[in-house]
């Protein structure tokens, strides 16, 4: 698990492709790295497999590949970079899996006093799952939504998370890897709703058609009325 706190921002010294995905070596400043573990490179949840002076070297499967783009990374690229959180640790973001929902892309951005309001458009079926400040990983990074319309939603970014991010020298029309709030995943799926896939569950558990059948699906999750 990670909390969407931008720890480094790393280059990419090398992006291999090959028959089954894509080799990444990356350069960061975290100190006394361990084989085996896990850091988020862009929001996406990769594990160490070698260790270098300046940095690790990482896997990415043809499954994170097609969920991603981090197959468009190349030489010089830079990337967020978050290692996973410790028990313990402060929560100053909310809980990611690292686990990518899909693909999005910057629309536009426009100043907002010392600030920048950033419009991004997600990929349809993840549009059920954006909310007026709600929480949103946008290539690894945890933002608050500031307001929704259909699939396009705009996140307001303070000088701090300008200066700890790349966001500022993404272009417009650039790819994000978009991860939705891990509540909504399990409240969509409570309610029998189409998931990040699209794929819909309402057969399965069909969807509260009033207010009687939402009580009562909320008793059945052990819900109690107050008075």
């Amino acid at each position: 698990m990670f909390t969407g706190l931008v720890a480094a921002i790393g280059t990419v010294k090398r992006a291999e492709r090959g028959p089954k995905g894509l080799l990444l070596r990356v350069t960061c400043p975290f100190p006394e790295l361990v084989l085996g573990e896990s850091i988020a490179v862009s929001g996406c949840c990769l594990t160490v497999t070698t260790i270098h002076e300046d940095g690790f070297t990482a896997d990415a499967s043809s499954e994170t590949l097609a969920k991603t783009h981090l197959g468009s990374l190349q030489t010089g690229s830079t990337v967020h970079l978050e290692r996973a959180l410790s028990l313990g640790d402060r929560l100053g973001g909310h809980l990611v899996s690292g686990h990518v929902d899909g693909i999005g892309s910057l629309v536009s951005r426009a100043p907002s006093g010392d600030a920048v309001v950033v419009t991004f458009e997600a990929p349809t079926h993840l549009a059920p799952f954006l909310a007026p400040k709600g929480s949103i990983t946008i290539d690894g990074v945890s933002l608050t939504v500031n307001g929704v319309k259909g699939a396009h939603f705009d996140v307001v970014l303070v000088p701090f998370t300008r200066t700890e991010t790349h966001f500022d020298q993404r272009p417009v029309g650039a790819a994000v890897n978009l991860e939705v709030d891990l509540l909504a995943k399990y409240v969509a799926r409570l309610l029998g709703r189409p998931g990040v896939d699209g794929v819909d569950d309402s057969a399965m558990r069909p969807a509260p058609s009033n207010d009687k059948e939402m009580w009562a699906l909320l008793q059945r999750q052990g819900y109690t009325e107050t008075k």
